[in-house]
């Protein structure tokens, strides 16, 4: 077979039947190994960038590995803003690139998308890089990709590999997919951390996203309500706990949580697959720190307990020593009710964010996916927009990119087609990627995307003006019609004056099903934090 056949082989046999990508002329043999197996599915996009975040969101709402096929050199950095985001949030999405001819590697003689090294520029937001130069390498290459995604920490992986070994016929061995199960933390750790959470006055569990992504919330929740112990989630871990369940305390703000002061009511911080990167949060706590990443382990506070291991079968695991060591605490179902209450409702100078995450939420089923973007209403949402599920919000973590919400929400919706999937933007952010709603309507791609439109970087705007004596520079656009650009694509394009209207209109859009931008007209916003 062809060095493009044992990829394609490859890819299928380790289950991969969605890949999102771009082709060119590196990659020609590629394709055409694709094109022989016919149960993978190839979305092609309007752009590298997007192909990225669409595994991405692929792989978050499926639970799945995301896969993404590029050319080399501005083809992989036009993707690497997407793949910094999968790295940040960590999400398993695996990037096969090309590169130049394999004898001219290292010349630097020019030729069309070199780059000297390929391999260096994607290293710091990959977590395994490989070049592959042998047709008969590519299953083992394949093979241990799959290997990195499936263990430790998920983050994406590279492979790239120049023409003539996709072009190359070879007898290949094709290999048999790795069998990789999560496992738990040693049993001393965990004993330890019973003893510690035994002894605890008032604990409290912080959750993180690696709560979510290694499907801990059964064990989470009957850890917490063993404990008594509220939850507070960062915007990574929202749904990793119902927010219906007495114990759920709401998200972490971003900036200045006035929660810290009452933090000091708390004697022990159970955390959970999260990097606790709050600086000066605790004053002295003990933190007991589960967490699949052995670098993360007390990365930020000194005294840390670590227990090294997969989120649910850690809890799980310790949810088993205390309900046999410990009697389960008296309810505090209505101590709590204040606090969820303070924490959970928009304050009134807040509006019309306030309004507008309220109808967001009405009009989004409980297992709804919502893609809040870098803007004001999606800032506001990590505070105030209540989840009730895992894997039904996604942010871009610390990378922060404008333009990653409606590819990601594109790549959610090929995971999940019976799920509605709404992406919000800014006008600014939408117009990084608005070229994807030709591939949306291309491959009936029905997510929605609710467009903020105040003709500006309306965050930038607000902090100039009110930093720089009403000064501004840069933060205000020239839009297009979005209606009319969406029509013009073969979309849907809906207009929505105020969160009433936005509100019935996401309703219909739902129920349509069909590929559809709501513009939603603004003037200036409140400080969203």
């Amino acid at each position: 077979m062809t060095g493009g056949d044992a990829l394609a082989a490859s890819l299928h046999r380790e289950g991969v039947r969605v890949i999102f990508g771009l082709p060119g002329v590196q990659m020609y043999h590629a394709m055409d190994g694709l094109h022989r197996q016919p149960e993978i599915r190839f979305i092609t996009t309007r752009h590298e960038q997007a192909a990225g975040y669409m595994a991405d969101g692929y792989a978050r709402a499926s639970g799945e590995i995301g896969t993404a096929l590029v050319v080399p050199g501005p083809g992989l950095q036009n993707a690497s803003a997407a793949i910094g985001t999968a790295y940040a949030a960590s999400s398993p999405v695996l990037v096969v690139a090309g590169q130049i001819p394999r004898d001219l590697i290292g010349v630097d003689r020019g030729v069309l998308h070199e780059i000297n090294d390929q391999l260096d520029i994607i290293r710091p937001v990959t977590k395994w890089a490989s070049r592959v130069l042998e047709a008969t390498d590519i299953p083992a290459a394949v093979h241990e990709a799959f290997y990195h995604l499936k263990t430790g920490r998920p983050r994406p992986v590279e492979i790239e590999i120049p023409p003539e070994t996709f072009s190359d016929e070879a007898d290949v061995e094709l290999l048999e997919p790795g069998k990789h199960e999560a496992q738990p933390a040693a049993r001393d750790a965990i004993e330890h951390a019973a003893r510690l959470l035994a002894d605890a006055r008032n604990p409290i569990i912080f959750v993180g996203g690696g709560a979510v992504s290694s499907g801990a919330s059964d064990a989470l929740v009957a850890v917490a309500e063993h404990l008594q112990a509220p939850v507070i989630a960062t915007s990574e871990g929202k749904g990793a706990i119902t927010d219906r369940h007495y114990l759920s305390i709401g998200t972490l703000r971003l900036r200045d949580d006035p929660f810290r002061e009452r933090l000091q009511d708390h004697d022990v911080i159970l955390a959970v697959g999260t990097r606790m990167a709050f600086p000066n949060m605790l004053s002295g706590q003990q933190v007991i720190q589960i967490d699949v990443d052995e670098e993360e382990i007390g990365r930020n506070y000194d005294k840390t307990f670590g227990v090294l291991g997969d989120a649910r079968r850690s809890l799980e695991e310790l949810h088993r020593l205390i309900s046999a060591s410990i009697p389960r605490r008296a309810s505090r179902e209505t101590e709590l009710e204040a606090l969820r209450s303070e924490r959970m409702s928009p304050p009134a100078e807040a509006e019309p964010l306030g309004s507008f995450v309220k109808a967001i939420r009405a009009a989004i089923p409980d297992d709804g996916i919502l893609v809040p973007g870098m803007t004001q209403v999606g800032y506001y949402s990590r505070t105030y927009y209540p989840v009730y599920k895992p894997r039904t919000y996604m942010t871009s973590s610390y990378f922060g990119n404008l333009g990653f919400a409606y590819p990601v929400a594109l790549g959610a919706k090929v995971a999940k087609p019976d799920k509605p999937v709404v992406a919000v933007s800014g006008d600014g952010g939408f117009l990084f990627n608005s070229q994807e709603l030709a591939t949306a309507v291309q491959y009936g791609i029905n997510a929605v995307v609710v467009v903020f439109n105040d003709n500006a970087f309306g965050n930038v705007l607000r902090d100039q003006r009110n930093t720089f004596d009403g000064r501004t520079i840069g933060s205000e656009l020239h839009n297009p019609d979005f209606v009319k650009l969406a029509e013009a694509y073969g979309a849907r394009g809906v207009k929505a004056e105020g969160p009433q209207e936005l509100e019935s209109a996401l309703r219909e859009s739902l129920a349509i099903e069909s590929p559809t931008l709501i513009e939603v007209p603004v003037g200036p916003m409140p400080y969203p934090y």
